[in-house]
């Protein structure tokens, strides 16, 4: 009688928690970077990013709240993984936005998948995770190591400069955007005379550069990111480590490294970007709205979790439900359209198939503003910016 006592009231406790679950706030967690070397690219503009969809969205969805938490992982994936549990577990987190580093992306999609809820990777970048570690409850949403490594190297292998060398960061992204990239060089004709990789947060890059320097390579390409990266190209030109015989490739350049380093560094850079917030009158007025809270505008990142967290609010109406399976169906089968994504089509790997830019970051003359960096060239299909399926190790894309 106990046992059976016992049991009635556990299933009681559960109905009740069911019932407030329903009834309560539509809960969207950004995971991201607020204190290390990415939070210039993602941080609080993140938060901000995503707060401006749940706004434009009307604050509301199937009559209830929707409510947004962040949280710093430190570019820690134990920690990543610890707040995506907890959220998940306690707090009724339905979705978690932006991932940051990919360690932390990797790490929390799994936990989604185990745990049966939503993750849109908009500041991670390893293509890994839409590649083995692919997952049917999670999406990536802007640039990747594929679509970086795509950009420019071959274009230089051709024009003469044959011979690479990487400094690559010592954690998932970096592993992946060396890979990439050897795989675009050595295809053109070019050789990879070695790599050597950096801890995140380096401060010091004079014995890597000096390795890079020893190899003779005509590249010296840096496979890392934000804070990282901006700390190499500055320490390459200060050593006058860069120059006619040795050239920096800055594959996953992005705006804020611009604007840390200057144009004087980085002018002429070949680059391919997701979003560009003076790219046409749409960007411009988000950009204008945004720089309104954040006294800038927003970075590639930071835009691209306004779409995916927009996409996902339209698909919780459409299904009128928060539950897992009815959401991911209309996420996937209606196309994603905003005001920075035209009708692009999410891949059965979570991929969305997202139009991007080439772009030349512009000179000092040519530059007539803060922010003005990017000249906006030819549009490339999504078909041909990121990894084909036929080429990815994905078991949910049909070979």
């Amino acid at each position: 009688m106990m046992l059976k006592g016992m049991a009635a009231g556990l299933a009681l406790i559960a109905a009740v928690d069911h019932a407030q679950a329903q009834d309560g706030p539509v809960k969207i967690g950004v995971l991201t970077d607020m204190s290390s070397s990415l939070s210039d690219t993602q941080g609080m503009g993140s938060v901000e990013g995503a707060r401006l969809a749940i706004e434009d969205f009307g604050g509301t969805v199937l009559g209830r709240k929707i409510e947004l938490v962040h949280a710093d992982h430190q570019n820690k994936a134990d920690i990543g993984a610890t707040i995506a549990r907890r959220w998940f577990d306690t707090e009724d987190v339905r979705l978690i936005v932006d991932l940051g580093n990919s360690s932390v992306g990797l790490a929390t999609q799994g936990i989604a998948k185990d745990k049966d809820r939503i993750t849109i990777a908009t500041g991670a970048a390893t293509s890994e995770l839409t590649g083995k570690a692919c997952s049917p409850n999670s999406f990536h949403w802007g640039y990747d190591s594929y679509q970086f490594s795509g950009a420019a190297p071959a274009q230089m292998v051709k024009a003469g400069l044959d011979t690479w060398f990487f400094v690559t960061a010592d954690y998932a992204f970096g592993y992946a955007l060396e890979n990439d990239t050897r795989k675009v060089v050595e295809a053109a004709g070019g050789k990879v005379l070695g790599s050597v990789r950096h801890p995140i947060n380096t401060q010091d890059f004079s014995s890597f550069l000096l390795q890079a320097q020893g190899s003779g390579a005509k590249v010296i390409a840096i496979a890392s990111a934000v804070g990282d990266l901006q700390n190499a190209l500055k320490q390459g030109q200060e050593f006058q480590i860069f120059g006619k015989k040795q050239v920096p490739s800055a594959m996953a350049l992005l705006l804020v490294d611009v604007k840390s380093v200057g144009l004087q560094a980085t002018q002429g850079t070949s680059i391919s970007t997701v979003f560009y917030w003076d790219q046409d009158d749409a960007t411009r007025e988000f950009a204008k709205r945004f720089r309104a809270r954040m006294q800038r505008p927003p970075s590639e990142a930071q835009a691209m979790n306004y779409s995916g967290v927009m996409h996902y609010l339209k698909a919780v109406k459409a299904a009128g439900s928060t539950e897992t399976q009815a959401v991911l169906k209309k996420m996937k089968e209606t196309p994603v359209d905003d005001l920075m994504t035209k009708q692009a089509k999410i891949r059965a790997d979570g991929r969305l198939m997202r139009d991007v830019r080439l772009a030349r970051v512009k000179t000092p003359a040519e530059s007539k503003a803060d922010w003005d960096f990017f000249e906006i060239g030819a549009t490339v299909p999504g078909e041909q910016a990121f990894r084909p399926a036929a080429d990815s190790a994905c078991p949910l894309l049909a070979k």
